[in-house]
């Protein structure tokens, strides 16, 4: 029988300082935001470059470890599933939202100056 998963693996750069927080029922967790760059060639040879944000939560450990071990613009490679969910703004509006939720990170001690 053929399995299909929900995994996405990615590189790239942290958007800001992830920070630690705690739910009612005492669970800590982070959010932060990672940017991915792809660089290819256009149709006329030029080179582009192309910043995809992705937004992150973890857990438990993991988001200890993220909110520990990194900073803005920390190069770290993340694992996990796709999340999608729905929320209402602070203007009261219903919106939907799709996040990494991470399982494992591995952090890589490449920091760039700035994101």
């Amino acid at each position: 029988m053929n399995t299909l998963k929900n995994k996405v693996q990615l590189i790239g750069r942290l958007g800001a300082k992830a920070e630690l927080k705690s739910t009612a029922g005492g669970k800590v967790f982070t959010r932060v935001s990672m940017a991915t760059n792809e660089i290819y060639k256009d149709a006329n040879g030029g080179k582009v470059k192309q910043t995809t944000w992705h937004n992150l939560v973890a857990w438990g450990k993991t988001a200890e470890i993220i909110s520990k071990y990194t900073e803005k613009g920390s190069e770290v490679t993340v694992e996990g599933k796709l999340i999608n969910r729905e929320y209402v703004g602070k203007d009261g509006v219903k919106r939907q939202t799709t996040e990494v939720q991470v399982t494992e990170v591995l952090l890589s001690g490449n920091k760039s100056p700035a994101v």
